[in-house]
């Protein structure tokens, strides 16, 4: 039978189930990627399983999202994480090397392989032909010891790209487009397959950025075919060994179709506050903006970069707006230095902040309250900036240029100047100089982990009683994202690896009375949250079901649930629960008590029960996902007991 470019890499990689859209399958994972907000501990989860040696092809380390060192805690945990990759036999990316999903495209990406990253935007990574994926830290951290990533079997989504992108459309205002259209949960349960005559106008750096913002779709993954265009950028790179050919079987099908001709785009953005809410950039022209923001993993390219500097060369920017230049990694940075790329922007006014992922998640570059940030980066929720009331756009690097020229929101066709073509250097510079390989076998088992001050082991997990009488301690709305549910930014994420601190800055964003009603019901069973459609979408950062689990979350009762945070919901043991009967939501009210008995029984004998509402003459109807090993992790409070479980059983 005909395959597409998913269905062959998940068929290549398949170790348990079927192929089946919705049921559970197994994949081998070939390389993991993990963050420093994210990989503390991921880290502590494999000393707790006492690995010896990871059992991936290429597993690495970045440091990328915590570089602000106002005090001792980031530095002492970089120390950590370097100790733990030494130990664990990973690559180690150092501070200053750069934001990992391009960096890890660079040196470490292969076409055919499996990656999976405690990073949502790790999908960005498909643009080379590979399946890609985000997850919670403890599924990666099973991936390092070897273990089969589940998910559910996806559709495939495909969409077939005709024609060429116009002068001052990019790369950018394709996933706008798919945005524009189907918002942030139109691909959840998909891959997204971009196919046909468009793709090869499209460089390896262009598929990056439509395939990091898939996530911003609710997408498990995106995938680009592996063709000549990545084997020309895998040459650049010194890396041609690297690639195979890897497209879709002449006849092959897909499950969902789209088509888009990229010729008849037109500059897009994103109004605060969602990726979601695009509009032509016509309908907000004039809005006046306090800072333009280029870089972040979702415009990493050396064109992204250069096509700005041209657009404000010998030029100045506009009074009272700040231009913040966030390179995405060291070796692009000095090609664009040697291009004097880099000249053109500083002289125009900018403002050259070191490469890492800076801004987009909240370390630094925070805008002015009550005025507008125009950024090139892949989210705008609420308070991501680091400033809680803020208000951003989300564009294209031209957009962001010819914005910043006139301290308003500009469609950059309105530019009394030509449209600049760019070329990639012709000998682009290799630089793994802070890109550590991992130690030999014995060497590494003589290092010890450092451990500051801020590591605090994860406490244990409480099996799941029978029967629980749990008050609703939140209602919320729809597109909650993992953002509100636990902050990134420099006041938070210093504290990823002690999660009784980051714990107190859980739900902060929609109430700052969580912290002190969580803990207290703590003793007394634990509590419940209710919400809408999209729950807990955005960053895999696990710390979001972590902490409201250690603050005593038992229940999660949604209309429905984002990919990745609804398995690590699953992972920490906090049941989530959809709707039957979707207006039964409005049945519930902050403060009522949620009643399940028979709790182990029902959710093992099938996927539907019923709940009552304590005094009142209410029963609503829910439902789960789990599989039956899901069962099995919920029974025991979380994967980390089913872990320690197995291994006692194995012994």
């Amino acid at each position: 039978m005909p395959l597409n470019v998913t269905q062959k890499l998940i068929k290549e990689h398949l170790v348990s189930g079927e192929m089946v859209p919705g049921t559970e399958i197994g994949i081998k994972i070939d390389q993991t990627l993990t963050q420093d907000a994210t990989g503390t501990l991921v880290m502590l989860e494999l000393e707790a399983m006492e690995l010896d040696r990871a059992k991936t092809e290429a597993s690495c380390q970045y440091v990328d999202h915590n570089l602000i060192q106002v005090d001792s805690k980031n530095p002492d945990d970089h120390l950590f994480l370097l100790s733990a990759t030494q130990r664990f036999g990973l690559y180690y990316s150092r501070p200053g090397n750069g934001v990992s999903h391009p960096v890890h495209m660079q040196r470490l990406a292969k076409p055919g392989k499996t990656l999976l990253g405690s990073d949502s935007h790790t999908c960005a990574n498909g643009c080379m032909g590979m399946l890609a994926m985000g997850a919670g830290g403890i599924d990666v951290a099973l991936a390092i010891a070897g273990e089969p990533f589940y998910v559910k079997m996806p559709k495939v989504w495909g969409v077939k790209l005709t024609g060429e992108l116009p002068e001052w459309v990019s790369a950018k205002d394709v996933i706008f487009e798919m945005l524009r259209k189907y918002d942030v949960k139109g691909g959840v349960g998909k891959v997204i397959e971009y196919y046909g005559p468009g793709v090869e106008s499209l460089s390896a750096m262009d598929r990056h950025v439509i395939a990091n913002m898939g996530a911003e779709l609710g997408a498990t993954g995106t995938v680009f075919p592996s063709d000549k265009e990545i084997k020309r950028f895998l040459k650049e790179q010194e890396r041609e060994e690297d690639w195979i050919e890897l497209v879709a079987d002449k006849d092959a099908t897909y499950d969902i179709h789209e088509e888009i001709n990229l010729s008849e785009l037109e500059p897009l953005i994103a109004k605060p506050s969602s990726p979601g809410n695009v509009v032509p950039v016509t309908e907000v022209a004039g809005t006046p903006i306090y800072q333009s923001y280029i870089g972040s993993s979702a415009n990493p390219g050396f064109r992204d970069f250069a096509i700005a500097a041209e657009i404000v060369k010998d030029k100045q920017i506009a009074d009272g707006v700040s231009f913040d230049i966030n390179p995405t990694s060291r070796q692009m940075l000095t090609d664009l230095v040697k291009e004097t790329y880099v000249a053109s922007l500083l002289q125009a006014g900018g403002r050259l902040h070191q490469a890492g992922c800076n801004g987009c998640i909240g370390m630094g570059q925070a805008p002015a309250t009550g005025r507008n940030s125009l950024r090139t980066t892949p989210r705008n929720f609420p308070g991501r900036s680091g400033t809680k009331e803020d208000s951003v756009f989300l564009c294209s690097p031209e957009t962001a240029a010819a914005s910043v020229l006139t301290g308003k929101i500009t469609d950059p066709r309105t530019l009394d100047i030509k449209y600049p073509r760019i070329k990639e250097p012709k000998n682009p510079t290799i630089d793994d100089k802070l890109l550590d390989k991992p130690l030999p076998l014995e060497e590494a088992r003589k290092v010890e982990l450092h451990k500051g001050p801020n590591i605090a082991s994860i406490p244990k997990m409480d099996e799941m009683p029978d029967k629980l009488e749990v008050p609703i301690l939140l209602k919320m709305g729809d597109n909650i994202s993992t953002d509100e549910i636990l902050a990134g930014g420099a006041r938070v994420l210093p504290f990823r690896s002690n999660l009784p601190e980051i714990s107190k800055f859980s739900f902060e964003i929609i109430d700052t009375t969580y912290y002190k009603r969580g803990k207290e019901t703590v003793d007394k069973g634990g509590h419940a949250i209710v919400g809408g459609f999209n729950y807990g979408q955005g960053s895999s950062r696990e710390h979001a079901a972590l902490a409201p689990r250690y603050l005593g979350l038992r229940v999660a009762l949604v209309k429905d649930f984002a990919r990745i945070h609804w398995q690590n919901l699953v992972n920490f043991g906090v049941l989530p629960l959809t709707f039957v009967n979707e207006e039964d939501y409005d049945l519930l009210e902050q403060g009522d008590v949620l009643v399940l008995t028979d709790l182990k029984n029902k959710i093992k004998q099938g996927n539907e029960f019923t709940i009552s509402i304590k005094d009142k003459d209410h029963q609503i109807t829910v439902q789960h996902l789990l599989s039956e090993r899901q069962v099995e992790i919920m029974l025991k409070g979380g994967i980390i007991n089913w872990v320690k479980d197995r291994q006692k059983k194995t012994i």
